[in-house]
């Protein structure tokens, strides 16, 4: 083995020098180009050829990138070795290089630089599954003969596989067909379809990297015919009415092609067909007797013939020929007509029962008419009579399978009545058996199953229930939906079925299950159920019940109608949304009303209701409202209360008033004394009261009198001599003046007063009042006034003045020495030794009152003032400066 592969390596060199020695290079890789196999091992060498410029250990290889230099062998100083492993399907270059750097090499960098082109395949392989047919044309076979076959491995497009079709007939003549690429097929003209004789057909794979051959066929020529289909008539014959006869023609003549048939047929309308025996069929015929078919049923037929040899896989059935229908004969109907009712309510203790019938199964013919009776069940005494209900049906093209349903008769019974019905069917030949059916009275009927299921599983609807503890001949499981009713019959040992009509998609049907006890009617079941469940195709529309409060909405909706559900509602999810926010509510299904809490007010809300079932759910229409800024009497409660609140306080503060009407009566009306009360009331100038002496200390309010210090002196003088003669003048000139002034009085306003008693002024509060008149000093007893300031003088009158305690009570006052009150004034001239002055009982009242404001006028020599001019020094008398009270109109001198 190892001299096999150096004996390898010497050949490669010695090639590699042959090469070099033809060209100018001056490194040379053998082999040249070569064709690899993908996963193979391929060995390269490469010489270095007419220089001492590199050596072998200057050189490298690469394809695709350097290959690693475990890979090569140095056979000498001039030839490197490599082996690489071919992994990818894509042609690709193997260079030599050198990797010296030398001026030289450099200059001639092309000349130190080979490659060879890898053209990458795989081997072929053998082909399988070869087989050939010939096909009829017109009244012979065709003379080309298809082939095909299974091309096995890969190929790729730099190394193609072709494939060559050869066909041996009988006398060593070939035909043969060559086709390229990844075609698996070809046809070969052999001239004239060679009948009864032998040919060996074969195919050959073949590329740069070897070639294969098929298994070969050898068969008769016959075993690669397929002929057409024969022409095939039924007939029906009315004394066999359970049997037709086909009859056919075969496309080919029997001296070319002996062959064989076989027959199927089916009820029209049915996907399943049944197929007579081939050893009933194994010879050459061309006709056949179908039996044990169903009277009065359209059946479809077909044959279909090949090649007659023992050998089932010579030759190839021919396509089946064309569908031919007939309807077999009828005959007495051999099963009872299906017979079942509708019950309904029909008013108090009555029920309404409609009779309704199905065809037999086996009618065997089309049913003309029903004979049906009615009987009640009294004393066991059979009374009915025959009633014939006519059934207007036509002939149909299909079959009988598809029973109709006909209506035959509806009766009003009352819960306590039982009766017994009577169907027979009729066609054409005769009467079927009789069908019976009992309906029991309502409070007598026998117990229904329990625990019924119904599931959908592998498009059938399945319905299971537990027998109830009595016997039962048999189960009737009824199935409505859209007005459309129909029912089957079950076993009574049974307790699992599944529904065997023509189902549809998203319609919900209601299933009762009725156990029949003999021919009595038990009570049903009653099971909703849908064959397959979808999306609702619309949603709920939702409306508010009433109007929407300021927290609060009630919603209501109605239920999807039952043909637009298409499943059962498993939920209903509310969605309601005020600007960008929408929160949702999930409510069962049996819900249709909900009130929404936990609202804004005076809010716009949009809302909508998505009904869901186990497929998918759907958005219902949706709805705006707005809620109430303020709730229903809320402002009428607001309006109310406050109103209550004011009578309230309104009331509150009329019992206050009534309860405390004498503090607020002294503090808005304070009682005025009765001036007829006061001792006042009873003076006059001609009886006037003897003037209490004043007492020094006894200074407290003192009104200020406007007039001047000096005047006062002269008018003093002249008023004394002529107050006698004036005295009613004086009288009837007076007003009321306001201001009171004489010792002992307190003024209505609390005066500033020099003396430290001056606080107690407050304490007192006059019950009277002392008056006081002004009489006008100008125009004096017909004198021009001077041009001094005008002068008045004070005395006493009525007045409305309120009277100092001091003036009322001038006794008290003049026990009570603390109490002191003076009527400050400026200071007039004092005439102790007046000659005209009268004794203290006869002066009048103005003289009274100048006595006492002179008497009042402190005697103390004030150093702060100076006489006037006019007066004499010893009868100035200042006023003390605190006197001054420009509240009262009084003036200080300056």
């Amino acid at each position: 083995m190892v001299s096999a592969a150096v004996l390898h390596l010497w050949v490669l060199a010695w090639l590699a020098s042959v090469l070099a020695a033809e060209d100018d290079y001056h490194l040379v890789i053998a082999p040249q180009s070569p064709v690899v196999q993908i996963g193979s091992n391929l060995t390269a060498i490469c010489m270095i050829n007419n220089t001492t410029e590199v050596t072998a250990d200057d050189l490298y290889w690469k394809l695709s990138e350097i290959i690693p230099k475990e890979h090569y062998i140095k056979i000498n100083s001039s030839a490197l070795n490599v082996t690489v492993t071919i992994r990818s399907e894509k042609s690709e270059w193997l260079f030599c290089s050198c990797k010296t750097e030398s001026h030289y090499v450099v200059l001639n960098r092309g000349k130190f630089t080979h490659g060879i082109w890898l053209r990458k395949g795989y081997r072929p392989e053998k082909p399988k599954n070869l087989s050939c047919i010939a096909v009829q044309e017109s009244d012979t076979i065709s003379s080309n003969i298809k082939c095909q076959w299974e091309a096995v491995g890969h190929q790729t497009e730099a190394v193609p596989t072709n494939y060559t079709l050869f066909i041996r007939q009988t006398g060593d003549k070939i035909y043969t067909a060559s086709i390229l690429g990844p075609v698996n097929k070809t046809t070969v003209d052999l001239n004239l379809f060679p009948h009864h004789m032998e040919l060996e057909i074969w195919v050959v794979a073949q590329n740069e990297l070897g070639k294969e051959e098929s298994e070969h066929l050898i068969k008769l020529a016959n075993c690669f015919v397929k002929t057409k289909p024969p022409s095939v008539a039924v007939i029906s014959e009315a004394v066999f009415p359970t049997s037709l006869v086909m009859s056919w023609n075969s496309s080919i003549d029997k001296s070319y092609l002996e062959t064989i048939y076989e027959i199927r047929f089916c009820p029209l309308g049915s996907q399943k067909w049944f197929y007579v025996p081939l050893a009933d069929t194994s010879r050459y015929i061309q006709s056949f007797r179908l039996q044990n078919l169903q009277p009065d049923t359209v059946y479809v037929t077909q044959v279909r013939c090949k090649y007659n040899n023992n050998n089932k896989h010579c030759g190839y059935w021919s396509d089946w020929s064309s569908n031919v229908t007939e309807r077999t004969p009828e005959d007495l109907p051999k099963s009872k007509p299906d017979v079942w009712i509708i019950t309904s309510e029909e008013g108090l203790n009555k029920r309404q029962i409609e009779f309704i019938c199905k065809d037999p199964e086996f009618s065997n013919g089309r049913i003309r008419r029903f004979n049906i009776t009615i009987e009640k069940q009294k004393d066991s005494i059979r009374n009915g009579t025959w009633e014939i209900i006519p059934v207007n049906r036509s002939l149909t093209d299909g079959s009988s399978s598809k029973k109709q349903i006909t209506p035959l008769k509806t009766i009003t019974l009352d819960d306590e009545e039982s009766v017994t019905v009577y169907v027979t069917a009729i066609n054409s030949v005769g009467a079927s058996p009789q069908a019976k059916l009992i309906i029991s009275r309502k409070t007598r009927e026998p117990p229904a199953v329990e625990k019924t299921e119904v599931q959908s599983h592998n498009g059938q609807l399945f319905l299971s229930w537990k027998p109830p503890n009595r016997t039962v001949s048999e189960y009737v499981v009824e199935w409505v939906s859209d007005g459309e009713r129909n029912w089957q019959r079950e076993n009574g040992k049974t307790n699992y079925t599944a529904i065997k009509g023509d189902l549809k998609q998203f319609v919900q049907y209601r299933i009762s299950v009725y156990p029949i006890y003999g021919k009595l009617v038990g009570k049903p079941v009653l099971e909703r159920a849908y064959f397959e469940q979808g999306v609702p195709s619309q949603g709920p529309i939702v409306n508010l019940s009433g109007d929407p409060g300021c927290y609060t909405a009630k919603l209501e909706w109605d239920e999807i109608p039952l043909i637009k559900r298409r499943g059962f509602i498993t939920n209903y999810t509310i969605y309601y949304r005020s600007g960008t926010e929408t929160r949702g509510i999930t409510v069962p299904a049996n819900t249709t009303s909900y009130t929404l809490t936990s609202l804004s007010r005076n809010t716009k809300y949009d809302i909508w209701i998505k009904a869901s079932t186990i497929r998918g759910s759907v958005n219902g229409s949706n709805h705006s409202f707005t809620t109430l800024k303020y709730a229903p009497g809320e402002i009428e409660g607001i309006v109310v209360g406050v109103s209550l609140g004011f009578l309230f306080v309104v009331l509150m503060t009329m019992l206050l008033c009534f309860c405390k009407k004498d503090v607020i009566k002294d503090n808005f009306w304070p009682q005025i004394p009765n001036p007829g009360d006061s001792t006042i009331g009873n003076w006059s100038p001609d009886y006037p009261l003897k003037a209490e002496a004043p007492r020094e200390n006894c200074l407290s309010g003192i009104s200020v009198l406007n007039v001047d210090v000096c005047d006062a002196k002269c008018v003093f003088e002249e008023d004394k001599a002529s107050l006698p003669l004036k005295k009613d003048k004086y009288l009837s000139e007076e007003h009321s003046s306001g201001i009171g002034g004489s010792s002992c009085m307190s003024s209505p306003r609390q005066s500033v007063s020099d003396s430290d008693e001056g606080g107690d002024m407050a304490d007192t509060t006059a019950s009277t009042i002392q008056y006081s008149s002004v009489v006008a000093s100008s125009g004096y007893k017909g004198q021009n006034p001077s041009s001094l300031p005008q002068q008045s003088i004070f005395s006493r009158s009525e007045s409305t003045q309120p009277l100092l305690d001091c003036e009322e009570n001038h006794d008290t006052m003049v026990q009570e020495g603390s109490r002191q009150c003076f009527l400050r004034q400026p200071c007039f001239t004092h005439n102790a030794g007046n000659e005209n002055a009268t004794d203290s009982n006869d002066f009048n009242p103005l003289e009274m009152e100048q006595q006492e404001v002179l008497d009042f006028c402190p005697l103390e020599e004030d150093t702060e003032h100076t006489a006037p001019a006019d007066c004499q020094s010893d009868d100035w008398i200042p006023a003390p400066v605190s006197s001054y009270m420009p509240q009262l109109g009084g003036y200080r001198p300056q």
